[in-house]
C-alpha cells in the first residue's frame, strides 16, 4: 500500500507473573496499573498482568533473557522488558515515536516493526536496513506514525523470535474509529518449544518430516485416512508424505495464548450485550492457526491492520504473521476461543466469560486432514491436463497430472535447478479463494480472502506496467528453501523495482506447504477478481501447489527484506532483498 493509506541466564527461575504482580512495570513511559486503557483494566487479570502497555513518544524497551514457565516447566527465553509476550506498544496515528532498545543479550538483535509504513533504515533487518544492535548496545527508532491498526513486533536477527521476542502493537486512529466496540482484548498467538531453536532445526535439516508424529501406515482406517490404496502407493512412489503438513508440530510445540498454555486458560472478561473486539495477531515461529469460538460468530472488520467491510464467519484461518480484528457479541455464558494448529496436532485454548472462574467446553482436536493432488498444483479433475503436458507423457489416461510432475524441466529459465527442488507445480491455479486445508467440508463458514473488501479503496487505480513470476521452491526432505532455486545466502539477486512502479508479483507454490510471504515497507492488493475490490495486506499465505498474485505501488525508496514468514523457511533461505530505487526522470505521482 502507498504511504496515503493506512546477559547470561539467571540461576534463579524467574515467575514472570510474581515478577508483574510485584509491581515490574517497564520503564519510559510505563505506568502503574492505572494508565493501563479501560479494556486492560476490566479484562482478566491475565491480560493486565502479561501485557503490560507502553505508549507516549518516548518508549524505552530492553532486550534479554528471561526464564518462562509453561505447563509446569521452566525454559530459557528472550523476552523484552522481561515479559513474553513483549509489552504492547499502543501509539496513535500522527504522533512521531521514538523507541529506544538496549540490548542485554550476548549476541546481536534487533526489532523490526511488522506491517509499518516507515524509513527502510528504521525497519530493522540486519543486513538489509541497518546493521543490528549489538551486545551491550543501544539503538534508537524514531519515525512518525502515519496509519492505523494492528500489528505487532519482532526480532529479525538469528532465531530469537522462536525463543520470545515479540509482541503487539496497536496504532489507534486519529480520527473516529470505523469499527464501533464497548471493549477490546489483544490475543496473541504464538508457539513455544522447550527445545532450543538450533536443536529444531538441526533435527529438520536431518529429516525434513522429524516432528510429523501423525503419519499414515498401511491399516489405518478412519474418516481422515481418505485415501485409496493406489493413492497410497502412487504418493509413496514419489517419495512424499500427505501428512507433511507443518513442519514443526505439537510433537514439541505448546501453543499460547498471550503467553499462556492451554492448561492455564488464558480468560477475557466482558459484560453481556457488549460489542468485544478481538485483536488477533498470528505471532507463532512456525504455526498456522484454525481459529473459532464455538457457539459465537465472528465479523471480521480488519486484516493486516486494514479495514474491511464486515464479514460474518465462523471460522478463520489466520497464517504466519497476519492480524485480523473481529467482533464478537457475546452473551450470559464462557465461551471458549479455539485456535487449532493447521496440523491438529495441537491447539492453543482461551475463554470469554462475563466472570471470572467461568469456563466452557473445549472442543476435541478435529481429525488431521491430508494434502491431495491439488496440494501438489498436479491435478485439477479429469480433461484438466494441458496440451503440452500431454505432448511430454505427463499425464494420467483420465486427463489428470500424474506423478511424474516432479520434472524440473518445466521450470522457468529464471529457477535454478538442483537438489534444492525437489517437486513443481506444474498446474498452479489461483488458490485464494479456496477453503483451507483441512476445512474444505466443515458445515459451517469459513472465511477466504475472496471475502475480504477494502473500507477504503486502494490509492492507487493504475493497472500493473509489467509482472513478475516468482516460484516458492524447496526440498521438503532435505529442509531446502527458497525463491527461484535460489537462497538469500547463495548471492541470489536483489529484485528491483522503479519508484512509483506499478507492479503484479505473482507468486507460484511449487511445494506442497503453506507460505506466508511478507513484503516489508509496504502494502498490496491480493489479486482475488472480485468486483468488490481486492484486499489490501502486508503478508499473504500462498496455499501448497497454487498460486496467489499482488498489485504493488512500489513507493517506498530503500532495501526491504522480502520473505516467507515461516521463520525456519525464511533462515534456510527463503528470502530476498527488495530494491526500490527512483528514476531521474520519472515524474513525481499524482
Amino acid at each position: 500500500m502507498s504511504r496515503a493509506m493506512n546477559g547470561a541466564v539467571s540461576n534463579n527461575p524467574i515467575d514472570r507473573r510474581g515478577l508483574l504482580r510485584g509491581g515490574m512495570v517497564a520503564a519510559g513511559g510505563l505506568a502503574a496499573s492505572a494508565l493501563f486503557p479501560a479494556w486492560a483494566r476490566i479484562g482478566s487479570p491475565g491480560l493486565a498482568a502479561d501485557l503490560p502497555t507502553l505508549s507516549g513518544e518516548e518508549i524505552r524497551l530492553r532486550i534479554g533473557h528471561s526464564a518462562f514457565q509453561v505447563g509446569g516447566r521452566t525454559g530459557h527465553a528472550i523476552t523484552v522488558n522481561g515479559v513474553l509476550p513483549a509489552p504492547l506498544i499502543r501509539l496513535r496515528e500522527g504522533q512521531r515515536v521514538r523507541l529506544h532498545v538496549e540490548n542485554g543479550l550476548d549476541e546481536d538483535t534487533s526489532i523490526h516493526w511488522h506491517g509499518l509504513i516507515l524509513p527502510f533504515h528504521m525497519d530493522g533487518v540486519p543486513g538489509v536496513s541497518f546493521p543490528g544492535i549489538a551486545p551491550g548496545k543501544s539503538f534508537t527508532y524514531e519515525f512518525p506514525i502515519v496509519q492505523s491498526g494492528t500489528y505487532w513486533y519482532h526480532s529479525h536477527s538469528g532465531l530469537q523470535e522462536q525463543m520470545g521476542h515479540y509482541g503487539p502493537l496497536v496504532i489507534d486512529p486519529a480520527g473516529a474509529d470505523p469499527v464501533g466496540y464497548d471493549r477490546e482484548h489483544v490475543i496473541v498467538l504464538s508457539d513455544w518449544t522447550f527445545l532450543h531453536p538450533h536443536q529444531v532445526m538441526a533435527k529438520l535439516k536431518q529429516q525434513g518430516g522429524y516432528f510429523n508424529r501423525q503419519r499414515q501406515t498401511a491399516g489405518a482406517r478412519g474418516p481422515e485416512n481418505r485415501m485409496s490404496g493406489s493413492d497410497r502407493l502412487m504418493w509413496g512412489r514419489m517419495r512424499m508424505d500427505p501428512t507433511d503438513i507443518a513442519d514443526v508440530t505439537g510433537a514439541t510445540y505448546t501453543y499460547l495464548v498471550n503467553g499462556h498454555g492451554p492448561q492455564e486458560n488464558w480468560t477475557g472478561l466482558f459484560t453481556p450485550g457488549e460489542r468485544v473486539r478481538l485483536r488477533i495477531i498470528n505471532a507463532s515461529a512456525m504455526t498456522i492457526f484454525n481459529v473459532r469460538i464455538p457457539g459465537l460468530p465472528m465479523t471480521v472488520v480488519q486484516a493486516d491492520g486494514q479495514h474491511v467491510r464486515p464479514v460474518e464467519t465462523d471460522e478463520l484461518q489466520i497464517s504466519v504473521a497476519e492480524t485480523y480484528d473481529v467482533i464478537v457479541a457475546p452473551g450470559d455464558q464462557g465461551y471458549t476461543f479455539v485456535a487449532e494448529s493447521i496440523d491438529r496436532s495441537g491447539m492453543a485454548r482461551a475463554t470469554l466469560a462475563p466472570r471470572l472462574g467461568m469456563s466452557a467446553p473445549v472442543p476435541a482436536l478435529r481429525p488431521r486432514p491430508t494434502l491431495g493432488m491439488k496440494d501438489m498444483g498436479m491435478s485439477h479433475g479429469a480433461g484438466s491436463c494441458p496440451a503440452e503436458h500431454a505432448a511430454m507423457g505427463h499425464c494420467s489416461p483420465g486427463g489428470g497430472m500424474d506423478h511424474k510432475m516432479r520434472d524440473t524441466s518445466l521450470l522457468p529459465p529464471q529457477v535454478k535447478r538442483g537438489p534444492g527442488i525437489d517437486m513443481v507445480a506444474a498446474m498452479a491455479v489461483d488458490r485464494t479463494g479456496d477453503r483451507p486445508l483441512g476445512l474444505e467440508d466443515v458445515p459451517h463458514r469459513v472465511l477466504t480472502y475472496h471475502q475480504l473488501t477494502p473500507l477504503t479503496p486502494f490509492p492507487d487505480k493504475r493497472a500493473p506496467t509489467r509482472e513478475i513470476d516468482i516460484h516458492l521452491t524447496g526440498n521438503m526432505e532435505r529442509f531446502m528453501w527458497s525463491f527461484d532455486g535460489k537462497k538469500l545466502s547463495e548471492g541470489a539477486e536483489p529484485i528491483r523495482f522503479e519508484r512509483n512502479e506499478r507492479v503484479r508479483v505473482n507468486l507460484i507454490n511449487d511445494t506442497m506447504m503453506n507460505h506466508p510471504i511478507h513484503l516489508h515497507g509496504h502494502f498490496f492488493e491480493v489479486v482475488t477478481g472480485q468486483a468488490h475490490g481486492h484486499p489490501v495486506k502486508h503478508t499473504v499465505n500462498v496455499m501448497p501447489g497454487g498460486k496467489a498474485s499482488f498489485d504493488l505501488t512500489a513507493d517506498a525508496p530503500g532495501d526491504w527484506a522480502f520473505h516467507c514468514h515461516l521463520m525456519y523457511h525464511m533462515h534456510a533461505g527463503m528470502m530476498r532483498v527488495v530494491k526500490v530505487r527512483p528514476l531521474a526522470d520519472a515524474p513525481p505521482r499524482a
